[in-house]
């Protein structure tokens, strides 16, 4: 018999760090393929998120950034989506945040990668639809800010 289990939701804060008509990603390997994340990451008890993700960007990538404004909120209910069998217990929410670097925008190298995070690059915007950046979701909101602003919005629950 297979023991209940109560599910936990973790909040947290990403960023969209954008300088110069590129964007700011983590190169990473995940699960067996390349791919790309925002940098962010959970939120501490008492914290806000927008400063969960300032801490967040500077312990990945080792800039500090002013936190503009939220773009999004996303959630990921991992009961309903392709790896429900070992991920039913995960509920995760994410407020996005859009992002300027201060002081010099290539000075990259934070102290706190995450374990699956191979390097940091800037890619134009316009180039981001093509990346296997997950969630896919964010790719054509991303690349949108090249023209112009996106909506803010509640994105739901998505993988």
């Amino acid at each position: 018999m297979t023991e209940p289990f109560t599910p936990t939701i973790r909040t947290s804060a990403k960023a969209v760090v954008v300088h110069d008509g590129r964007v700011l990603l983590q190169r990473a390997n995940w699960e067996g393929q390349e791919c790309y994340f925002l940098p962010g990451g959970g939120q501490h008890p008492g914290e806000p998120l927008a400063e969960t993700a300032r801490r967040e960007v500077h312990e990945e990538t080792g800039l500090t950034v002013t936190v503009d404004k939220m773009l999004w909120m996303r959630e990921y209910i991992g009961a309903n989506h392709e790896h429900a069998d070992t991920e039913a217990g995960t509920h995760r929410i994410e407020a996005i945040f859009h992002c300027t670097p201060e002081g010099d925008p290539d000075r990259l190298g934070g102290h706190a990668h995450d374990d699956v995070q191979t390097g940091l690059e800037w890619v134009e915007l316009k180039k981001v639809p093509g990346l296997n950046l997950l969630p896919h979701t964010l790719r054509q909101l991303i690349a949108a800010l090249a023209t112009g602003q996106p909506s803010p919005g509640y994105l739901g629950d998505v993988a």
